[in-house]
Formats: C-alpha cells, sequence, structure tokens
C-alpha cells in the first residue's frame, strides 16, 4: 500500500500549482470550468504539498476501512461536491433530482457544496482518513488523479456491486475502465471534462483548421494559437496527434512532445499558454484556434456565432470527476442508492441539463431531449459513438514521473 511521500516540492511542482490556482480551472467557478482536473498540473506535487511525513494510508487492505452502516436506520446520506455542480430549481433553493431522490427512498440528502479544489479539500479530509476516522461524508466528488491516490491509499471503499445495478448497465463505455481503478470498482464518474479543438470563424479568415498539426505548423497562423497551461491536456493532445496514446507513453514520447512544442514556441507560433482565460482571447480573435475545455465551448458557442469546435481525427482528451466513498462512512449503502440514482436516464438528464458537462450515462438522449434539445444534440454534452471512441485519458504518473514530467513542462512554458 502507498504511503505518503516527504514533504518535498520540486521548483516544478511549485509553478504547476501556482499556475493552476492563478490561472487554470483552480481559480474559476464551476459554470466557467473551474478547477484543476487529471488533465491539471495539481497532482502527486500538489498532494505532496499538503501531506505529512511518514503518515502511513489508514487501511490495512485494499478495499479501505468500513464501519458499521447505519443506512437502514439512518435515512441519510451526507454528499459533498464542487459548487454550481448540481441541478437547481428557479429560487435557487432547491435540488429537484436531490428531492426526487428523497421522496422515492426516504433518504435525505445532506449536500454540502465545500469543494473548491481537489488540493484544498484534499487537506481538510487528510487528517482524518490518515488516523482512520469518519470525515463526517458518506460520498465525495474528486477528479481522477485524487480518487486514484485515495483509492491507492485505502482510503475509501470498495463499492457493493448489487446496490449499483442501474449505474453498471448505463456507464458509458468511454468511462467503463480507467487504470486506476479498473472497472469501476471503487468509483462512478459523476461527469466528463473534454478538451477539444476551439476557433474563432472570423479570426481564422478562411484557414482550415483540422489537427493540432494545423496548430502547431501551420504559418498563417502564426501567433494566433493557444495551449493550455495544464501539462495533461496540451501534452496529451500532442501525444496524440503524434499518433502516441496518453494513456501508454513513456519518457521518449512524453520528450518528443515537450520538443514539438517548444519548436512551436520558439517560432512564435504559439501566442500563449493559458488557464481559462483563454476564453477572452477566443471570442476577441487575438485567438484564431486553441485547445480548450468543453463546458467552455459549450457557453461559448451559445454567446458568440463566431465560435466553434472540432475533434481531430487523432483524438481527444477527456479526464472525469468521480463518486467515492471515504472509510468510515456510516452511510454507505445509502450513498450507492445515490450513485444508482443519478444513473438512471431522468436523473441524469435533468444534471446534464443544468451542468453542461460530458454526461457518463447512457440512454439519456430522449429524456434530455424534453428539456433541452440543444444540449441533446451536443456531441460536447452527450458524445455520439464516433466521438466517445477518440476519446483518450492521460495515464497515471509516479511521483518521479510527475517531477520530471512538470520540469519540462515548465521550462515549455516560462511557468
Amino acid at each position: 500500500m502507498e504511503q505518503y511521500e516527504p514533504d518535498r516540492l520540486s521548483p516544478a511542482q511549485v509553478a504547476a500549482m501556482r499556475r493552476s490556482f492563478r490561472r487554470g480551472r483552480a481559480s474559476l467557478t464551476r459554470r466557467s470550468l473551474l478547477r484543476a482536473s487529471a488533465g491539471g498540473a495539481l497532482t502527486v506535487g500538489g498532494l505532496g504539498a499538503l501531506s505529512a511525513c511518514g503518515i502511513p494510508a489508514a487501511g490495512q487492505s485494499q478495499g479501505g476501512v468500513s464501519a458499521e452502516d447505519h443506512s437502514d436506520k439512518e435515512k441519510t446520506v451526507s454528499f459533498s461536491n464542487w459548487t454550481e455542480y448540481m441541478d437547481v430549481d428557479e429560487s435557487e433553493k432547491h435540488h429537484p433530482t436531490l428531492d426526487a431522490f428523497r421522496k422515492r427512498t426516504g433518504v435525505t440528502v445532506k449536500y454540502t457544496e465545500d469543494i473548491n479544489d481537489n488540493v484544498e479539500f484534499f487537506g481538510k479530509i487528510k487528517p482524518q482518513l490518515a488516523a482512520g476516522q469518519d470525515t463526517g461524508r458518506d460520498l465525495i466528488c474528486v477528479t481522477d488523479w485524487l480518487a486514484a491516490r485515495l483509492i491507492r491509499f485505502g482510503w475509501v471503499q470498495k463499492l457493493d456491486p448489487s446496490h449499483l445495478p442501474t449505474a453498471y448497465a448505463n456507464l458509458s463505455q468511454q468511462f467503463r475502465s480507467p487504470d486506476w481503478d479498473p472497472g469501476r470498482a471503487y468509483s462512478y464518474p459523476w461527469t466528463g471534462i473534454s478538451t477539444v479543438i476551439a476557433y474563432n470563424k472570423k479570426a481564422l479568415d478562411g484557414v482550415e483548421v483540422t489537427s493540432v498539426s494545423d496548430l502547431l505548423d501551420n504559418p498563417k497562423l502564426k501567433g494566433k494559437v493557444g495551449f493550455l497551461s495544464e501539462m495533461r491536456d496540451s501534452v496529451g493532445m500532442t501525444l496524440l496527434d503524434m499518433g502516441k496514446d496518453p494513456g501508454e507513453f513513456g519518457d521518449d514520447d512524453f520528450d518528443a512532445a515537450i520538443a514539438r512544442l517548444q519548436k512551436a514556441v520558439d517560432k512564435g507560433q504559439i501566442r500563449r499558454f493559458t488557464g481559462n482565460d483563454y476564453t477572452a482571447d477566443l471570442t476577441k480573435g487575438d485567438f484564431a484556434a486553441c485547445l480548450a475545455w468543453a463546458g467552455d465551448v459549450v457557453q461559448l458557442k451559445a454567446d458568440s456565432p463566431d465560435v466553434d469546435f472540432l475533434i481531430p481525427d487523432s483524438g481527444y482528451m477527456t479526464s472525469s470527476d468521480n463518486l467515492l466513498v471515504p472509510n468510515k462512512a456510516r452511510h454507505k449503502t445509502n450513498a450507492e442508492r445515490l450513485i444508482d440514482f443519478y444513473y438512471e436516464p431522468g436523473p441524469a438528464a435533468q444534471l446534464a441539463a443544468y451542468i453542461n458537462y460530458v454526461c457518463p450515462v447512457d440512454g439519456v438522449k430522449e429524456e434530455l431531449a424534453k428539456i433541452d434539445e440543444d444540449a441533446a444534440n451536443n456531441p460536447l454534452i452527450l458524445p455520439d459513438k464516433e466521438m466517445a471512441a477518440k476519446s483518450r485519458a492521460f495515464r497515471s504518473l509516479t511521483a518521479k514521473e510527475e517531477t520530471a514530467y512538470e520540469e519540462k513542462f515548465a521550462k515549455l512554458t516560462g511557468a
């Protein structure tokens, strides 16, 4: 079982953390696609900054530590989530899907929006988890990299498949088996986050863009291209363009991708590396094309007729936010029932219509069309089979790889 590493951060890892808080997804509100994701830089380094030297994982066996389940007697479940990551009614005082769950099951959800970024939230729950204590939460929602680390530490419980028949049946294929949780034994995705190419039609002025190669090599786009300050997104998309799988690459592949990006930087092809602030550059036309997060593109397209997106033939990067049950949770069965509820087409459609992220649930199009036909036909929310087949995830990194890769990416971006 993995243990905490000493509290030592390389300069590159510190820069990666500051980069994400200052201008990455961590610095924004949820409706603007906010925090550091699995595609972001706040991975092992961020955890190292919050960890205590030599504190062992609480669980002593793979599957975490359970407590007596009080679900039958205590009709409640405590759910910690990100801000603005749940449907609300017009009064903004009620969550319709949570109310529907309570009416059906009799279980009241204590819903708390107390996750602003992964690193900060880890700092909240780390002391209890490390000490083998109840966090007071039955269900949490965290991004891939933190979900992977919690599983490796033995700090979350293995889910009971008998309580998740709907979730198992309706989970989209592209999310079924990440390398950090094969077969989804410990987690289920709440939503997906995709990286695509966005462009401004007016700023392109007739220049055709179909691939990352066009962004990096077409001289007509010199100084009008943006890449993301999140390492996994920019390097991942470049690896795909080079014919490499971001889920299986090695050091030489990573170095080749960095070299390719460096060449574009040196010749002035890339205007700058950005966090979410690329949205202003794109709408103004300072960027003719850039890497972008799908949640932003949905909103940008609605606001500007000049903005559109494309999926390269080589593929695109996807990460996810995930639901897990912490060790010693008092209401594990109730938490599993809530997970399963959100994999029904009706509740899943209501959620997708509000948050506009990739829905990880199959079979929701008809229900979503009843609420918002445009959303139901938007591949950034409901990827079709062809688009889903192009989805790729960045593989898990060791602590050594994380340090080395972040140093190289920081040098590239000037962070």
